[in-house]
């Protein structure tokens, strides 16, 4: 049998099908087809037969009932994360298939898992970690849902089973997709993520845009590091294949102009979710408008040279993230919320085409078209770096009732260490009330998403009972204790409406009953009856003055607004 001797990155030249598994894409002969989720299983099935370097593992069930699976590639055969990590090895993790109408990282993997076993190239230190397709319900619903695209001929949907866009799943777990990742990240506990994408939006040259862990939010170990020695290379070997990459172009204005923002992936993103664990990631964004054989190539490209870097960068890597992990156990002061700083920015070449105006053949009036004949590149502001605007100090631990279950077992699943109070007992703790926020008009992801919280602390004695829960801050998972159970972190559990409940009161008064009950109250408190008279609010609404002198008596709830995790602070 003749052996093909063409170089992993040239997959399609014919000349290497010779004994090599042909997949979907590639019987095309103009390259614009994507697997079904059939051929992808078959695929993945063959593979986990044929090669000892492989195995195929599953992690619990998705929305639609088939299981999360995680082909894994490793060269002397072991594939027991504990004993990879005691031999120093590194782990990648490249997700597919999150929004199956970008199906683009779906047959690149299958094209560079083939290779990579057929050419006997697995690397030696590093473990290859794919998901063949994360969203299996949408890629189930077949059909043409993105009419900004220029094919495959057909592909999958974006909503999942239940309609959620699962990279907005990532804290608030709706989906079984994201509970079985989280439980896979975990185990595998990846040193860098790759998920995979195409965008929407603007058109302009380039075939690939490229979102990396935003740095000013990354541990500042593990920021500095990725910089240099991943992004920058990325972007310089990818621009030696003819791939000039850019930052995702998500302009602050219409047209690129106005500047491009970095985009702040927050922690209901896989690449901020990753962030939260001290993972270096990547999100790939090929240019919808392109042909789907470019976009399939340039995904390859990243991914290989994502491994290449990887396997150079050996046990340094791990150092750094190590160091990144002790950092956060010891760190004291955490960001919650981020903004634009829009005083701190760099210029950059974007190769982009003329944005002109013309009249709409739809509702006669202006549109914007851009206008291919006319490429150009010109320098543009680029404003890619953020400031913390809300700040908190971690406490020494969080109390948390038993009866979030949902919450305990998310914090379970991501590593944290629990421990449960033994009796029944009285604490002194920090209790937040909460004091204002901002709710969305309309749902978002299934929820109505607060924003923009501001709470008040105050220290009171506190009943818990044995079975609730002790979360120290001395973990290295502190990011993600954080972030969740801090009510003003942006993706904060009380943000996506697991706490809702104590935003309602619970008990009220009759007006004609507590008018007497109020009177007796302002009259053995003048200060509290001074304080009333000298509110302009309340002035010509009676029963609002009955609502304000209830809520400063006995009777009213001390639960009402007040979140239920406490803060163990020194």
């Amino acid at each position: 049998m003749r052996k093909c001797v063409v170089i992993i990155g040239l997959f399609l030249l014919n000349a290497c099908f010779v004994f090599a598994q042909r997949i979907a894409f590639e019987r095309d002969p103009d390259r614009n087809t994507t697997a079904t989720y059939e051929e992808v299983q078959q695929f993945y099935g063959e593979i986990d037969q044929k090669y000892k370097q492989a195995k195929l593992f599953s992690f619990g069930k998705t929305d639609i009932g088939k299981p999360l699976q995680l082909l894994v590639l490793s060269k002397d055969g072991d594939f027991d994360p504990l004993s990879i990590r005691k031999k120093g090895k590194s782990v990648i993790l490249f997700n597919n298939g999150i929004h199956p109408g970008e199906p683009e990282g779906i047959d690149a993997s299958m094209l560079l898992i083939r290779d990579l076993l057929e050419e006997d190239q697995v690397p030696e230190g590093v473990v290859l970690c794919f998901i063949p397709v994360y969203n299996i319900d949408g890629m189930l619903n077949r059909g043409v849902s993105r009419v900004n695209q220029n094919g495959p001929e057909q592909y999958g949907f974006r909503g999942n089973r239940q309609n959620f866009d699962l990279n907005r799943d990532f804290i608030k777990t709706d989906s079984r997709n994201s509970k079985a990742f989280q439980q896979l990240f975990n185990t595998w506990d990846p040193d860098v993520l790759m998920d995979n994408h195409s965008s929407n939006g603007a058109d302009y040259q380039y075939t690939m845009t490229l979102i990396d862990t935003q740095r000013d939010k990354l541990n500042p170990i593990l920021a500095d590091y990725m910089v240099d020695n991943y992004t920058k290379e990325l972007y310089r070997r990818m621009e030696e294949e003819n791939y000039h990459l850019v930052p995702y172009v998500d302009f602050k204005g219409e047209t690129p102009e106005s500047g491009i923002v970095a985009y702040l992936e927050n922690p209901r993103y896989s690449t901020g979710y990753a962030a939260l664990h001290n993972t270096i990631a990547y999100m790939p964004e090929t240019h919808m408008w392109k042909p789907y054989k470019e976009r399939v190539s340039s995904t390859y490209s990243l991914m290989k040279h994502l491994i290449a870097i990887t396997v150079e960068q050996g046990e340094k890597l791990l150092e750094v993230r190590d160091a990144a992990k002790q950092s956060v156990r010891e760190q004291d002061l955490f960001p919650l919320v981020w903004e634009l700083d829009t005083a701190k920015f760099s210029k950059i070449d974007f190769l982009g085409y003329e944005a002109l105006y013309k009249p709409s053949e739809v509702s006669g009036m202006k549109r914007m078209y851009y206008d291919r004949k006319q490429p150009y590149s010109r320098e543009v502001k680029l404003y890619d770096r953020y400031r913390p605007s809300v700040k908190v100090k971690k406490p020494k631990a969080y109390i948390i009732p038993q009866a979030y279950e949902k919450i305990i077992n998310l914090l379970s699943i991501n590593g944290v260490k629990l421990d449960t109070l033994m009796k029944d007992t009285i604490i002194d703790l920090e209790m937040y009330y909460i004091k204002d926020f901002k709710t969305v008009a309309s749902p978002y992801e299934g929820h109505y998403l607060h924003s923009d919280v501001q709470v008040s602390a105050k220290h009171q004695e506190v009943p818990f009972y044995a079975g609730d829960v002790i979360v120290y801050t001395d973990q290295k998972a502190n990011r993600y204790i954080i972030e969740t159970l801090e009510p003003q972190g942006v993706d904060s559990y009380f943000n996506w409406n697991f706490f809702d409940a104590i935003l309602g009161q619970k008990e009220y008064f009759s007006s004609y009953i507590f008018e007497d009950e109020a009177a007796r109250l302002l009259k053995e408190d003048p200060a509290l009856a001074k304080e009333k008279e000298i509110n302009p609010s309340l002035k010509d609404d009676p029963r609002a003055q009955l609502d304000w002198v209830y809520k400063r008596s006995p009777y009213y709830e001390k639960t009402h607004m007040r979140y239920p995790i406490g803060r163990l602070v020194d």
